[in-house]
């Protein structure tokens, strides 16, 4: 653990403040990204196993089946399909806000790991015009005298700092791609299950007050 925190001191020596800074924002990224796993499973996202079994249950039009299903689940879209058992064919709007209201809550944190996977590259690039200045004020300083090892090595700090940048942008892109896919499937997964509830190919019975258990969220 040691040798890592001497690691990271070095790097943030080589590359300056903008390095420290870019360092702060992978910390901040990794502990967002850690949440949202543990949020992304407590809530089953992705684990509606019961609740499809509910759905096909009632537009099979096997009413106690489908609530016994449903009782099983512990999926967050189980209270929404709770609501539309005793929902009217015309309430897929209010059932659709429902959902979008448990999205919502899924996808807090995804506004900032987009904003780090779009500003990591320019704030490191922002540090390498900043070295690329001082290494040249470096060798105008020096004069005749030009050292081109001294050029160099004020090149390649420089450069340090947009590698830290792409190196932080490039891992949250493709986290955040892959959490915006689980959330594109857990909405069709929910529009499929409130129009089939909603619209049943076995006409299931109306029943305005399912006596049934709350589900979790």
């Amino acid at each position: 653990m040691s040798a890592f925190l001497d690691g990271l001191r070095q790097v943030a020596d080589l590359g300056g403040p903008v390095v420290l800074i870019l360092l702060v924002v992978s910390v901040i990224t990794l502990a967002t990204v850690l949440y949202k796993l543990w949020q992304f499973s407590s809530a089953g996202v992705g684990r509606h196993r019961a609740l499809r079994d509910a759905v096909d249950a009632w537009d099979a039009g096997d009413l106690a089946a489908a609530l016994a299903a449903l009782k099983q689940s512990k999926s967050y879209l189980a209270p929404v399909v709770e609501m539309a058992f005793s929902a009217k064919p015309d309430d897929t709007k209010r059932l659709e806000a429902e959902a979008e209201t448990r999205f919502a809550r899924l996808e807090g944190g995804f506004r900032l790991l987009d904003s780090v996977a779009q500003l990591a590259p320019l704030l490191g690039l922002f540090g390498t015009v900043l070295g690329m200045i001082e290494a040249f004020q470096s060798l105008q300083e020096a004069g005749s005298q030009v050292d081109p090892s001294l050029l160099a090595g004020g090149i390649w700090v420089a450069l340090l700092t947009t590698a830290v940048g792409l190196a932080v942008a490039m891992p949250t892109s493709m986290v955040l791609s892959w959490f915006e896919g689980r959330m594109d499937g857990e909405r069709v997964t929910a529009e499929r299950a409130i129009a089939t509830v909603l619209h049943p190919q076995g006409r299931a019975a109306h029943v305005p007050n399912v006596d049934a258990e709350p589900s979790r969220a």
